[in-house]
């Protein structure tokens, strides 16, 4: 008889989920966000929540459905094309850009205003952060201990601090959007949410919460399922809430900051004004702590697939991906935001359209003729975007740079849908002739 989780079990399991998300980007962007939208902060937060906690909670429900395994999601596109882009998608958020980035965004907002900046500072905190890093991902099985019942409520009880300060004590009074926000601000927030890279890393945190539940004896697929939405839904919520009050924060920080900075900044001006050093010190622990909970479900995510894809054992490959993803985070911030973007532009409407036409296509007898033509046509708009997001190439062609949202790299949605509208109606043309010709015999 399989094991069933307590509701003390399925709290920490929901917290776990929630740390393994609130990573360095996702404290940061809000502020900066809110700074920016001002008296439009309300649509502007929708916008964010759509794309940075709404798409990953469909993710992670579309994986459970599934098994919990991007594999499993990617099997209608067919097995090279599935195994391309589960290898772009890991490497994406894994050592190439997001776990790196962890790394680099902890050390410029929780240690460089204690520390004299440097490639030797980075270094050495690169070596700790690492060391701590590869330590809790060599033993997946103890994550929802380690991080769901320890380093969570720390993390939370720092947020709810800061989150109660903002909303109780602003720095200032609303200011008029930028011009950005003024026009569209929900579209702004949508492409904001983007930047926290949360729906690429639902899709491969699905095969880490799957794990955790079956190490804790749960083998019934029901169940595997049943607790994996309940964790979902309890880290939407919980980033939810971090989210409103960050993006109140930064809209009310305009005295504080002048225009243009980041929301680490935002976020630095505002807890040194109400908190000093003290303030100081708690950023740092909870940038710290975001980063390396995210760093830990990254780098555990790889060595999960890695491990079944290669000849490799699940600890080699943790720490093969955890050196090189040192070894990348001490390029710098700069260059890794650079070349991170154009990929994250190219990949997001490859994840978005893949999660939606999972949901969309459950229950089908034959999922593949409606999901193959439907990415084909993202794979398209995404790499036109990708390369415009690069600088790579300035135009794509009248007609292409005519779409509606184009210019805000959301292009691809008219397309997409168009495609999904006539392969929705071949397959309909196709299953009515198929039944007549049976019914006819």
């Amino acid at each position: 008889m399989t094991k069933q989780l307590t509701p003390i079990d399925v709290l920490a399991l929901g917290f776990m989920t929630f740390a393994l998300f609130l990573g360095a980007g996702n404290v940061i962007f809000p502020p900066g966000a809110g700074l920016a939208a001002g008296e439009n902060i309300w649509p502007t937060a929708f916008g964010f929540l759509i794309t940075a906690v709404g798409l990953p909670l469909l993710t992670l429900i579309a994986l459970a459905r599934v098994g919990g395994g991007l594999a499993q999601l990617t099997g209608p596109l067919g097995r090279v094309a599935g195994v391309l882009l589960s290898v772009l998608v890991y490497l994406a958020i894994g050592p190439l850009f997001a776990t790196p980035r962890t790394a680099v965004v902890s050390y410029q907002i929780g240690v460089v205003p204690f520390v004299q900046d440097g490639w030797r500072a980075l270094l050495g905190y690169s070596i700790v952060y690492f060391s701590v890093v590869i330590f809790l991902a060599l033993k997946p099985g103890q994550l929802v201990d380690r991080i769901g019942k320890y380093i969570t409520p720390v993390l939370l009880l720092g947020l709810l601090m800061l989150g109660v300060a903002a909303l109780l004590f602003p720095a200032g009074q609303m200011h008029a959007p930028s011009e950005q926000y003024r026009s569209a601000p929900l579209i702004q927030g949508f492409l904001q949410g983007y930047l926290t890279m949360d729906t690429l890393g639902a899709l491969v945190f699905g095969i880490v919460i799957t794990t955790a539940i079956r190490d804790r004896q749960v083998s019934e697929t029901r169940l595997i399922t049943r607790y994996t939405v309940l964790a979902a839904v309890i880290a939407a919520a919980g980033l939810s809430m971090v989210y409103l009050a960050l993006f109140y924060l930064g809209a009310t920080s305009g005295a504080l900051v002048g225009e243009g900075v980041n929301g680490g900044q935002i976020l630095a001006s505002y807890v040194q004004h109400r908190f000093g050093v003290a303030g100081s010190a708690l950023l740092a622990l909870v940038i710290i702590l975001a980063c390396l909970t995210t760093a830990v479900g990254l780098l555990t995510a790889c060595g999960e697939y890695f491990s079944r894809l290669l000849p490799l054992s699940y600890r080699a490959v943790v720490w093969v991906f955890g050196l090189f993803s040192m070894a990348v985070a001490n390029q710098g911030l700069d260059s890794l935001i650079s070349v991170s973007i154009p990929v994250l532009v190219g990949l997001y409407p490859l994840a978005i359209a893949l999660v939606c036409m999972s949901l969309l296509c459950a229950g089908m007898a034959r999922p593949q003729n409606l999901m193959r033509p439907v990415m084909l046509v993202t794979l398209v708009f995404g790499v036109i975007d990708g390369l415009k997001a690069a600088g790579l190439i300035s135009t794509a062609g009248a007609w292409i740079d005519a779409l509606p949202l184009s210019d805000q790299s959301l292009g691809w949605l008219l397309p997409v849908a168009v495609t999904l509208l006539a392969a929705i109606l071949v397959e309909y043309l196709r299953h009515g002739s198929l039944h007549q010709q049976q019914a006819g015999r």
